[in-house]
């Protein structure tokens, strides 16, 4: 579709408008998140973006409706692997229960924005160049092998937002102790960092390292530059509730990055198919949103199920490993 400078206005303002409202009712007051309250937002979220699709639909935009609901789900499924490493960004730092919501209310933001430079150097690159098509389908296709090695090698000590992370504390004057959602304080005289600072920014350099293979991904299933930003801002929006309802079940979730490789490496087949299009004359099969559509839920639908099934599995041949291990998890997030 064709988006005009005013519906990217609207659009955008309304964005700043729902992120407000998020922000004054639930996360002005630093407070621990229930799991009524996370739900509430999350069903809140996940309506406003079926809404969004159901609008373009209505308004005639039927190709570009099925485009959102399959970039919003391919997003949403990536964003879930986002939340490991939140997790232990967040058991890093310590970070108090009540202060969590603003850690990651700030963060996501951040990571907003980050996503949308990124989105308008790849849209450019698209109308550019045809070969990007043959660069971000092989990229797919390794990242989706990458997952793959990752879930075999279940190493989970060292990775590479860490390394970054550490970095940016050794260059950036921090205090170690928290004074409330302060950001900057003045101590002696010299402005330092505090652990809140920094871990809105690890969310937002992990949500855009993360982005890497996520948005050439949606640029798979839609070259439209407005439906790869509505599809990447709510289901970011979402992330934050999100992350307080499931981070109980996420080491449920065993085969999360099988499936998740699949529908990479499934989008990397249909971006190179595509590039085969565009730049030659052959006649090449062309994969339809409808059946993107299919194959992406089809693909989370067999993962939770087995993962249900693997997990229930373990469970009988180690009875009591769980109970036994979620306290000390607790007791490391706490700090």
């Amino acid at each position: 579709m064709d988006a005009s400078t005013t519906m990217w206005v609207l659009t955008v303002a309304t964005l700043l408008v729902l992120i407000a409202a998020d922000f004054f009712i639930g996360g002005r007051k630093p407070h621990e998140v229930s799991m009524k309250e996370a739900g509430v937002w999350s069903i809140v979220w996940l309506t406003l973006a079926v809404l969004f699709g159901a609008g373009l639909a209505l308004w005639g935009e039927g190709q570009a409706s099925g485009e959102f609901f399959a970039g919003y789900i391919t997003e949403k499924s990536l964003s879930v692997d986002n939340l490991f490493v939140f997790v232990l960004i967040m058991a890093k730092f310590s970070v108090p229960l009540i202060y969590q919501q603003r850690v990651l209310l700030i963060g996501v933001l951040l990571a907003l924005v980050l996503r949308a430079v990124f989105i308008a150097l790849g849209a450019a690159a698209i109308s550019q160049f045809a070969w990007v098509f043959y660069v971000f389908g092989a990229f797919l296709i390794y990242t989706a092998w990458k997952f793959i090695q990752e879930a075999r090698a279940d190493e989970d000590d060292d990775w590479e937002e860490g390394r970054l992370l550490k970095a940016v504390q050794r260059r950036v004057p921090s205090t170690g102790q928290w004074h409330g959602t302060k950001m900057i304080i003045r101590e002696n005289g010299k402005k330092l960092a505090t652990p809140m600072l920094i871990v809105m920014v690890a969310i937002g350099i992990t949500d855009l390292l993360f982005a890497v293979d996520s948005i050439p991904a949606i640029f798979g299933l839609t070259q439209d530059p407005y439906i790869v930003f509505t599809a990447n801002a709510f289901a970011l929006m979402g992330l934050r509730q999100l992350y307080f309802l499931i981070v109980g079940l996420l080491k449920k979730l065993v085969h999360l990055s099988y499936g998740l490789s699949a529908i990479l490496g499934f989008i990397g087949v249909k971006l190179v198919l595509h590039g085969v299009h565009e730049t030659t004359s052959l006649h090449v099969p062309e994969i339809s949103t409808p059946v993107s559509l299919a194959v992406i839920g089809g693909v989370l639908a067999i993962t939770t199920i087995t993962s249900v099934m693997a997990t229930k599995k373990a469970a009988k041949q180690h009875p009591g490993t769980a109970d036994q291990q979620e306290p000390a998890e607790k007791a490391d997030t706490q700090g």
